[in-house]
Order: C-alpha cells, then structure tokens, then sequence
C-alpha cells in the first residue's frame, strides 16, 4: 500500500531518486509512476514532474504512457494536490498531459479517465483564487493555457460533450474569458473550445444559457481585434448562437455596441482583404482555382455570415438593410470577389444580401442601391456555380418588386436564366426563380417575354412535379400563374390551350382532398405538410381554378388559314 504512510517511505524514495539518474526514459517513468503514488509534494513533486515532462516531449515515447495507468496517475496529482502551493509542478504536469493529448490513443485515455471533470473543477479552483488581485501570479496564467489546450483537444472527441454538459462547462468558460479578458493565449483557447462545441445544438443552447456569454464574447472581440485566430472563433461561435435562434439574434443585437464591432470588424477586414487583392495584382500573383481562404477571408467568412444570421430577425435585418457601411461592403465583396477562388465568402455575402434585400423600407440602403446591386449579381447568374445562382436569385427575387429592377431584368436577359431554372429539377432553386416570376408577371409586355421563353409550359411541369412533395412551392406557382390571368379575361392568351387544359387537370386533382392525402407524405412531417397544403396551396389554388374556369373556352381553336 503506497502513499505518505507507507512503511520505511524516505528509504524507498532514497533508493528510487538514484535511480532517477540512470538514463533510460522506460525506467524513468515507471521511477515516476511510483514516486506519484508515494505522494510526494513541495520541491520532490516538482523534479518529478518535470522529469516526466521531459519523457512526453518526445512522440517515440507515447507508447509508454499507454501502460501501468500513467494518465490516471498524472490526473490524480491535479486531483488531490494544491495548485497555488505547487503552482509550478502542476505546470510540468498539465504540459504533460497536453503533449500527451495530441495522441488520439492517449486523448481517449484522459477521456476515460474523467480528464474533462477533473480539468474543469481545477479550472474553477484557479478562477476563484485568482479573483483575489494579490493571488494573481504568472504561473497560474501559464498553468491555465496548458489546461485550455488540453480541454480543447478533448472536445474533439464526440464522446466528451455530455462531459461539457454535465460538469456546466460553458458557464465556467464564460468566467474564465472573463477573468483573463487581458491575455491573449487564454482567450484563444477557450475561443477554440467554444467554436468546436457549439457545433453541436445541445452545447449551443447551453452555452446561449450563460448569463452574460454575448457581452463576454464582445468584450473578448473588441479587446483583441487584430488576433485574427482568436476572431474568427469568436465571431463563428457567435454564427452558430445566431443559425437557429431568434432569442440569442435579439439577445446580441440588444447588447450595447454589438453591431458597431460586427460592423468595424466588417470594414476593416474588407479593406484588408481589398489591400492583399491588390498587392497579388501588382505582384503578379496568380491563384485561379484556389480552394483555401487566406486568412483575412477566413475572417470575412464568419462576420459576413454573422451579419446574415442577425438580419434574419425583423427588427436587426432592418436595421443592417439601412446600414450604409454594411451593403457597401458586402456589395465590395461581391464586386472584386471570384466564386471559384473563395466560394464561402461569396455565397455567404449572396445569403446576407437576399436577407437584407428583404427589408424594403424608405431607410433601406438595400432599396436604395438595388441597381447597383442587380448588376453586381449579373456575373454569377452566368457562372457554372449552382449555390450562387441559387443565392443571386433570391436577391433579384426581393428586389424584383420595384420595376426598374423588373425592367433592368429584362434588358439583361437575366429573366432567361430564371426560365431555366425551373428545369433544374431542385426544389429550392425552382421556388426561387418562382419569387422572380410572380414579380415580372405583373405586366403585360414581360408576360409575353415570359411565355415566349416557355415560362408558362415550365411552371406547368414545376406543378406537377413537386406538387405533392412542396406544397409551398405548389403555392409559390399558383402566384405566379395568377399574376399571368389576373388582369385579363383572354386566359389562354398567356397560357395557352393546351397549358390551360393541363393546369387545370392539375389543380382539380390537387385540390380534392382525397388526393392531396393520397400523395406519398414523408409520415414525420405528415402534420406539417397538411398544413402547408391547406394554407399555402388551398386558398390560391381555388382563386385560380376559379378565374381559369370562369375565363376559358373548352373549344379548342381551329388552325387559321394556310
């Protein structure tokens, strides 16, 4: 039985600290693992640690922790010992650990071994002491980086979330954060920690939970707004507090000064990113084809996806869409940006734009500059890029509702494209065209383009085929065709005979009930596709099947004269 009460314990530790000198790494470990378990403390535990720390440095050395429960031993020195009055050992034997969690065999290990719980109760401990402004000391700053590495190199293991969960991890990061608001290394950990787990909707919600998180992260943001390693984390945490939530999109856009530092952060690294454009120009530099964002557009990829999830909540979105900073360097972006060297950026700064593009007020610079804009989206409705088509659309789609847009779509042949689209066979992409359509079908000339490009035999097809799976899209062209019949008592002069004939067996067929129940629903969302049938479908369906009928000839015109 070891520890401080074993039998003659000076006379072994004697014998085993000369034995420490015989250099062998094999030896040296199994001297330690047995020392541990005398437990030794003061300046005894410090040489063993650092005897062991000088072990892990070296990867060829790996395989000997994975035996005699070394991890476990190791962790049970930060367990049982005090880390103020052993600052400096604990500093040997986080480093320890740290090397040795970049082994996955060995990361399983701690893992097993409830690194994670351990880590983060020694993490509270050292936050609660160092509240004390005279306890403050280096060491524990020091000791803190090694532990937040290791904690970060643990969240890559799917397994040690419910550990997070359990032990209120989040909560005590936010402290942490700040605590140590001032050094960098401490804040780019937990940074790293926080982006990787909130990932996941279940760590997202509990962080989103912790009193303070946004004004902590903000606070982080703005003390460090040329530490790009730990920016990006930041605000890509901040995207996924922001993705699905409502609550943390108001939450963040309440907190005082919250939109200015997207902003600043915003312009600054589009200036940047505008300077290291135009230094590869001068220089020559050639990058067709690249796949990997630089740095500064890393950063760029997650504000600007960011800003489009705020400006999914009405009253942030307007705001933005009135920002004059914000469109202006979102329409940089896209102005000196190729989709094939950094599709991200470019498709996020499309989704922000079609976000924005929604909010059609007086105050909306969106509104204002929606020519500019329309052109600026002309080049990738002619790129091989099906997302940024997708995206562009969606914008000429909002936009679309003012007629110099309308017009400007016609000019430029952009309503084409849109025709095509709704051969794409793509469910989205088909319901985006549909929002550009049901625009342009407002007025009589553009009806006619439209049917002459073979809008109306397409929309057809659209109904048909995706009228039983999307009956919001089904919806979306029952708008269209209204727009195409509504002023006018000739039906089939802008449908046609036969598209008539056809759209009107569709719609009886899909307005009996029977049927509509009949198609192969999903059964997990049965309920909700019900409901979009009777309220996305139903209503204007039966306008239209009404204004059909009362508005056609059965009697199929006779060929005119040869």
């Amino acid at each position: 039985m070891l520890g401080k009460k074993c039998k003659r314990r000076s006379h072994i530790l004697k014998i085993l600290y000369k034995l420490v000198d015989v250099h062998s790494d094999r030896l040296g470990l199994t001297l330690a693992k047995l020392i541990f378990e005398l437990r030794v403390s003061g300046k005894n535990l410090l040489n063993i640690c650092k005897l062991v720390f000088k072990i892990s440095r070296s990867e060829n050395n790996d395989s000997l922790f994975q035996s005699d429960n070394m991890m476990g031993v190791l962790l049970e020195v930060l367990q049982n010992e005090d880390a103020h009055a052993n600052s400096e050992a604990f500093l040997y034997c986080l480093g320890t650990i740290k090397f040795l969690s970049g082994n996955t065999l060995l990361l399983n290990e701690l893992l097993k071994k409830e690194a994670v719980e351990i880590l983060v109760e020694l993490m509270e401990q050292i936050i609660h002491f160092n509240t004390v402004p005279e306890n403050i000391s280096t060491n524990m700053s020091h000791l803190l980086v090694q532990l937040t590495v290791t904690l970060r190199n643990l969240a890559d293991l799917s397994q040690s979330r419910p550990k997070f969960l359990a032990t209120n991890a989040f909560m005590k990061l936010c402290s942490l954060l700040e605590n140590y608001i001032y050094d960098k290394d401490i804040c780019t950990n937990v940074s790293r920690i926080l982006s990787k787990l909130s990932l996941y909707h279940d760590c997202c919600m509990a962080l989103a939970e912790c009193s303070g998180c946004y004004a902590i992260i903000l606070s982080a943001l703005n003390k460090h707004p040329d530490k790009q390693d730990l920016l990006v984390r930041m605000v890509f945490t901040l995207g996924n507090l922001t993705a699905k939530s409502d609550t943390a999109r108001k939450q963040f856009h309440e907190l005082e000064g919250s939109i200015k530092t997207v902003l600043c952060l915003l312009h600054t690294y589009c200036d940047l990113d505008k300077k290291s454009q135009s230094t590869m120009s001068s220089t020559k530099q050639k990058h067709e084809g690249r796949k990997q964002p630089t740095e500064v557009e890393d950063v760029l990829i997650k504000i600007v996806c960011l800003l489009a999830n705020l400006s999914v909540h009405p009253k942030v979105g307007e705001d933005l869409a009135a920002d004059q900073n914000c469109v202006l360097c979102l329409m940089q972006i896209i102005k000196y940006k190729q989709i094939d060297e950094c599709e991200e950026l470019v498709i996020n700064t499309l989704a922000a734009l079609s976000n924005l593009s929604y909010y059609q007020n007086e105050s909306s610079v969106m509104s204002k500059m929606r020519k500019d804009i329309s052109n600026l989206l002309l080049k990738y409705m002619l790129s091989n890029n099906m997302e940024g088509i997708l995206e562009a659309t969606r914008v000429y789609g909002n936009l679309s509702q003012y007629e110099d847009v309308q017009d400007f779509i016609l000019e430029h042949n952009v309503y084409k494209f849109i025709v095509t689209l709704l051969d794409s066979g793509q469910q989205d992409v088909c319901f985006s065209a549909c929002g550009v359509l049901i625009n342009l079908a407002t007025n009589r000339k553009k009806k006619m383009l439209l049917k002459k490009e073979g809008a109306v035999e397409k929309l057809v097809e659209c109904l048909q085929d995706f009228g039983c799976s999307d009956w919001q899209l089904a919806g979306l062209v029952c708008k269209a065709f209204w727009n195409f019949v509504d002023s006018t008592k000739d039906v089939g002069l802008y449908l046609g005979f036969e598209e008539t004939s056809k759209l009107l067996n569709l719609l009886s067929s899909f307005l009996d009930e029977q049927t509509a129940l009949d198609c192969q629903w999903n059964v997990d969302i049965m309920d909700y596709q019900r409901e979009c049938w009777e309220a996305e479908f139903k209503p204007v369906a039966s306008l239209l099947l009404g204004k059909i009928q009362s508005h056609h000839s059965f009697l199929e015109p006779l060929p005119g004269p040869l």
